[in-house]
């Protein structure tokens, strides 16, 4: 999506994806010309970037072994179990503000394993990049515990850029949307 996104918009640009979220975001943060994609857009977070977007929405779930007899009804519920969540993410961030302290990953993929495994209760993230990510590491029958926030989703932009450039991506993003181009790519991750 933001491939196309620049494309559109005639903006010139490199990607790396191998690199940790909370690496990107920092970088994001502190370098002319990077960006983060994808970010959610909290309030604390709002001064720090200029916003392209909405790129998409998902939910906050944890996430559980089907065989698990775990069911939750609040995120209280869920202090007493073992946590995995992706460092930086919001999601992590907000359960840490919570106090429910969870085990952070570098790579959210690797909580996949660590929940298959056994190593962690409950995986927070969103729906549906856990059930995608879970595919890409040939893993199902994870079943959602609790749902328990909606988010939408940025591309997150250091303060430097200039005003035209966010308007000239948002301008693309917004003509990809109304063409049914922005639904097409989200419904192969369903």
């Amino acid at each position: 999506m933001v491939r196309e996104m620049f494309k559109r918009a005639n903006i010139g640009y490199s990607m790396t994806l191998r690199f940790p979220w909370d690496r990107v975001y920092k970088l994001a943060l502190d370098k002319p010309g990077y960006g983060v994609f994808s970010t959610t857009r909290l309030p604390e977070r709002e001064k720090l970037f200029k916003w392209v977007g909405p790129v998409g929405s998902y939910d906050w779930i944890m996430l559980a072994r089907g065989d698990s007899p775990i069911t939750l009804t609040s995120l209280e519920q869920a202090k007493n179990y073992r946590i995995g969540a992706y460092k930086g993410d919001a999601i992590g961030e907000r359960l840490n503000a919570m106090g429910l302290n969870p085990i952070l990953m570098l790579r959210d993929r690797d909580n996949v394993k660590k929940l298959d495994n056994g190593q962690i209760d409950l995986w927070a993230v969103g729906d549906p990049v856990g059930r995608y990510l879970a595919k890409l590491e040939g893993v199902s029958g994870f079943k959602t515990a609790l749902r328990f926030n909606s988010a939408e989703l940025y591309l997150a932009v250091n303060k430097s850029t200039p005003d035209d450039v966010v308007a000239r991506l948002q301008k693309a993003l917004d003509q990809m949307r109304a063409e049914g181009w922005v639904d097409a790519v989200k419904a192969r991750y369903q």
